[in-house]
């Protein structure tokens, strides 16, 4: 009896144990981290940034995937639907965060309720960038060019109800001019056709832009910014010139299905500060006019909650819908 008794304790111990020694044990094989978007954007560089620096963190490779497409609820619906055992994370963006669940009346996931928020990775400075064929060198001579232009100038995005599409539209508003909307399946091909003048304008993340603006290829005339980047110090906010109430920043964050054990997110939390923390990291995302962030999933969850309250009034204050 008395054996019976130890057998069984030792038993139940044993199970109680083991959901930890797996815990302990994650990551055991290699983690996928979706990017939904097209290769080219800024999801995409700080994802490959961010997958290269985490694998010695974490002995295990990290392996980005782009499934783009649907403004992104592709791939943040891939993600809602894995398995929330660590091995599928989405590097989060606000298009399919906090911005399409206003938009998309038929949402294939629920941003609030299928994903565990783990931490806001970057704060990103967004930059109105033309092409040199248009003849403005601010964003004041930008506006009387398209209001003597009218119906003239195009401006692209990711995607529609993408931030940049919304800040196209919030222009337009503001500034009382036409810029006509041309939709793209990715900041990467949007930003080839800004380069060939196939369309004139983008108000976007700043990092796939910055390259083509210090090569000389393309104009930065204003930036979306309470104060001026430090990466573009020269280029003026859009309060500076004359346009008021117009802040837009961009973030990334990273984010797991819902229901992954919190020792996981935990561990992930930590890794991604301790990325966050290296000096080589700090000085590529300044360079790319992006600010390290690294807060808990608690206050990471807050912010989404905030944001998509802000983006939801600007939806509804700038008429965008989804045809």
């Amino acid at each position: 009896m008395f054996r019976q008794l130890i057998a069984s304790t030792l038993v139940a111990a044993a199970c109680m144990a083991a959901p930890f020694t797996a815990h302990a044990a994650y990551p055991d094989h290699p983690i996928r981290l979706i990017v939904p978007f097209a290769p080219g954007g800024s999801t995409d560089i700080l994802g490959r940034m961010l997958a290269e620096a985490l694998q010695p963190i974490l002995g295990q490779t990290v392996v980005v995937e782009n499934k783009g497409g649907a403004a992104g609820n592709i791939g943040g619906s891939l993600v809602a639907r894995a398995e929330p055992d660590g091995y599928t994370l989405l590097l989060a963006a606000a298009g399919p965060t906090v911005i399409n669940p206003s938009l998309y009346k038929d949402m294939p996931f629920n941003p609030a309720k299928d994903l565990e928020p783990i931490t806001a990775l970057t704060r990103e400075h967004n930059l109105m960038a033309i092409n040199p064929k248009v003849p403005a060198n601010n964003l004041r001579e930008f506006i009387a060019y398209a209001k003597s232009h009218p119906n003239s100038i195009s401006y692209g995005s990711p995607g529609t109800g993408s931030p940049a599409h919304l800040a196209g539209e919030l222009l337009n508003q503001k500034a009382g001019i036409d810029m006509q909307h041309i939709p793209y399946k990715g900041t990467g091909p949007a930003i080839t056709d800004l380069l060939a003048n196939r369309i004139n304008v983008m108000i976007d993340n700043m990092p796939p832009l910055l390259p083509h603006v210090q090569a000389g290829n393309l104009r930065a005339i204003a930036v979306p910014s309470a104060t001026r980047a430090a990466a573009l110090p020269d280029v003026p906010t859009f309060q500076e010139q004359g346009v008021n109430d117009y802040v837009i920043m961009a973030w990334k964050g990273l984010m797991a299905p819902k229901g992954t054990p919190r020792p996981i997110i935990e561990k992930l939390h930590q890794a991604c500060v301790q990325v966050l923390q290296k000096p080589e990291i700090k000085q590529r995302l300044t360079q790319l006019g992006a600010e390290p962030e690294g807060n808990t999933p608690e206050a990471f969850g807050e912010q989404i909650r905030k944001e998509t309250a802000w983006w939801a009034e600007l939806i509804k204050q700038t008429n965008t819908t989804i045809q």
